[in-house]
């Protein structure tokens, strides 16, 4: 892309710094799971080898996640189409089937909307819903969780750690507080899974979810672990598929891939990690430089490649339009929160006021990302808070 477009210089090549909302699938991923478009169609469901030969393939997969996040056992793996659903699934199935428990929920302030409108709508048929609050940082407050929670508080809901502003929870804690007190604890992973490794056991987790993009596999495939014992009401009845939790001829393809891309991030996570962890630095530093610009979320305890900010006195959108005109690619605020014109309610509850909370900037790395990248990076953000700034009728440049 040459030349120069409204006043931009355009001699960047694409830099896609919006890995939260969608990664590329792994070029062995798709390598693997291609035969399961064409010739390798059979329904998991049917009997002749056809059929069983997808069905080797879903189970494989099975076997490969359970592995990936130290499953009890394979059968513990719930596939679904999307983290979406298995938050639904999670929340609504346990609830449900647990109601005799009680009829108390509780998330974080911050948790994402496949979790907060569940509840909500859990809420309007007679639960009680409480929100844990959280710091500047966006930790969750232990002590309060502690507080709110009760032996009838069935489903408790916190993410690993949060798409918008990296912030790592002390899951292992939170599971030990809902389990002395509460029931069953759930965790949304679908922003950490590919950045740190995660074990459901050692973590005190009853039920997590993740989808198979989160991991550089096809879209269209989302998983729930469903931890021994614990009993779900099924929440789409048909033909009994995935233990008659997720009713629904299953897709291979998708669920195939996901299989593999979780063995393939089991052995890159590491290095993977460590090489982001640079780049996350080093755009951090230097685009902190940059005046009334702040840092949101932890500084250390923040997903290896996340990075984001908050800019006085401009707005997210013009912000995220500017950059594209450099080839840039960033997202401002949650990729799912953009339908309406409300500040984003993570950073409103991280204490941001309304006109702070529209400056947002998010930068999520992944494999498409190498440090010779930040210094572009940087100059165009720059050159788009100087821009926006000396139009925006709120700054005193």
């Amino acid at each position: 892309m040459q030349g120069r477009q409204c006043g931009f210089d355009m001699k960047y090549k694409q830099i896609y710094l919006d890995h939260a909302s969608s990664k590329p699938i792994h070029e062995e991923v798709l390598k693997f799971a291609k035969p399961y478009l064409n010739n390798k169609f059979g329904n998991p469901s049917s009997l002749y080898n056809l059929g069983l030969e997808s069905k080797s393939a879903l189970e494989n997969a099975r076997d490969k996640i359970s592995d990936f996040i130290n499953a009890e056992n394979s059968k513990n793996i719930i596939f679904t189409d999307s983290a979406t659903e298995s938050n639904n699934i999670a929340i609504r199935g346990t609830a449900m089937r647990n109601i005799n428990d009680g009829k108390e929920i509780i998330s974080s302030s911050i948790e994402h909307m496949s979790v907060i409108n569940p509840m909500k709508d859990l809420q309007k048929n007679g639960w009680a819903y409480n929100q844990a609050p959280v710091d500047k940082y966006g930790f969750v407050d232990l002590d309060k969780l502690n507080k709110i929670i009760s032996n009838k508080t069935v489903v408790t809901s916190i993410m690993y750690a949060n798409n918008e502003i990296g912030t790592i929870q002390p899951i292992k804690e939170i599971g030990e507080i809902v389990h002395n007190k509460g029931k069953y604890f759930h965790v949304d992973a679908s922003a950490a899974i590919g950045y740190m490794p995660i074990d459901v056991q050692k973590n005190n987790i009853d039920l997590l979810s993740f989808s198979s993009n989160d991991i550089y596999g096809p879209r269209g495939a989302g998983l729930l672990y469903v931890k021994p014992g614990l009993k779900l009401q099924s929440i789409m009845p048909g033909g009994g598929q995935e233990r008659g939790i997720k009713s629904g001829t299953e897709n291979i393809f998708s669920i195939a891939g996901m299989g593999e891309a979780a063995k393939i991030m089991k052995n890159e996570i590491k290095n993977e990690s460590d090489r982001l962890i640079k780049i996350r630095d080093k755009l951090i530093k230097e685009i902190s430089k940059i005046d009334r610009t702040y840092l949101t979320g932890h500084p250390k305890k923040r997903l290896s490649g996340h990075a984001s900010f908050i800019f006085n006195n401009i707005e997210g959108e013009s912000i995220l339009l500017n950059m594209d005109m450099y080839n840039i690619q960033i997202a401002t605020g949650s990729a799912c929160s953009h339908k309406t014109l409300e500040p984003s309610h993570v950073l409103l509850e991280i204490g941001l006021k309304h006109e702070e909370a529209h400056g947002s900037m998010v930068m999520t790395l992944g494999k498409l990302n190498n440090i010779d990248q930040v210094p572009l990076i940087v100059k165009a953000v720059n050159e788009t808070v100087e821009r926006l700034r000396k139009l925006s009728p709120l700054s005193n440049n």
